[in-house]
């Protein structure tokens, strides 16, 4: 079933929660969490989101922005904060896949 489409209502609060894929706890190891951080704060600085409060949890987060205007500062920084860490995500699960066939194919 296709997602709604969103209102952009200048001047609000939101109150936004992202899961992980599959439900999945991929954010479970502090580092994983202390990346997404990482690019939370990049975005406030790229597209100048206000961030009023934030919850990190093991597969999902919460996050209460206030809109500065832009219409597309919460969404690009959503986007930002979400690619990067999977990509990053992504990259860490490659190179510890990579390093244990290494690791067999020495043994």
């Amino acid at each position: 079933m296709a997602r709604a489409k969103r209102h952009y209502l200048h001047g609000y609060v939101w109150h936004i929660t992202h899961r992980c894929h599959k439900k999945e706890f991929l954010l479970k190891l502090v580092k994983d969490r202390q990346r997404w951080l990482y690019w939370l704060f990049q975005a406030k600085k790229r597209y100048g989101l206000r961030i009023l409060n934030y919850t990190v949890t093991s597969n999902h987060i919460h996050l209460l922005v206030a809109d500065d205007g832009s219409r597309d500062s919460i969404p690009r920084s959503i986007q930002l904060i979400a690619g990067r860490t999977g990509q990053e995500y992504n990259q860490k699960i490659w190179f510890n896949c990579l390093q244990k066939s290494n690791e067999a194919a020495a043994d």
